[in-house]
């Protein structure tokens, strides 16, 4: 082979696009997968280094791809290069890989222990800046069958009927119930409205047979369980 020829060779191989064709994703680099949905550069500088700025903005301790999830719109668009529509790609991008996470965590999950339900919903809401209140259906067996977000927003706990929270109970089938949400301040400790609301949910659920196993309070790295303080 023509040295001419080599070169072009081994030039096109350190090209993302052309990388991923000739080997396959699973022997990309983290930048090199980025600069693929990133695909144009600037005059100074190309997708690869691009996205490597991107990936640098992640902070301590998520680190590489998963820090996108964390990264503003406005942090990315500070990048030279980067501007709102590859911006919004790329929280897009984080999004999906967040949600692909948790599916993938969920499949087959039994909640078997409060620490368990916190461990899994714990990265999801504990950065959030407002109140998430989420319903986990469960099957016989204590198996995921459905996350229904019920409320995300200025929402107050004592807004929330229990209704509602039965209503999609219903329609998902489920046997088991538990209640999680997330607290902005990372103080997991129950306002009276979370109070309140447990207890009625509780009532509810035991008079209609889908009993509510347990209500979780998520802070910043820290939970509440209600059946673990024992305030049903």
């Amino acid at each position: 082979m023509a040295t001419g020829n080599k070169k072009q060779l081994f030039q096109a191989q350190q090209l993302p696009y052309e990388r991923f064709l000739r080997f396959g994703p699973e022997n990309l680099t983290e930048a090199e997968l980025l600069a693929i949905i990133i695909r144009t550069g600037t005059k100074d500088c190309n997708a690869l280094q691009l996205a490597e700025q991107v990936l640098g903005l992640a902070k301590y301790p998520k680190e590489g791809l998963l820090g996108l999830y964390d990264v503003t719109l406005k942090e990315l668009q500070g990048i030279k290069g980067i501007g709102q529509v590859k911006a919004v790609k790329l929280k897009c991008l984080a999004e999906l890989s967040m949600r692909m996470s948790a599916a993938t965590a969920a499949d087959g999950m039994r909640f078997n222990s409060s620490g368990n339900v916190a461990d899994y919903f714990m990265e999801k809401l504990r950065h959030k800046k407002t109140e998430c209140v989420i319903l986990v259906c469960l099957d016989a067996k204590g198996q995921v069958i459905a996350e229904r977000k019920l409320s995300e927003g200025s929402v107050r706990m004592s807004l929330i009927s229990p209704r509602e929270i039965f209503l999609a109970a219903l329609d998902c089938g489920a046997v088991n119930i538990l209640l999680v949400h997330n607290h902005p301040s990372g103080d997991p400790t129950p306002s009276r409205a979370d109070m309140d609301l447990t207890a009625n949910v509780k009532e509810l659920g035991d008079k209609m047979d889908i009993p509510l196993l347990d209500h979780i309070v998520i802070g910043d790295n820290r939970y509440t369980s209600f059946k673990e303080a024992s305030i049903f």
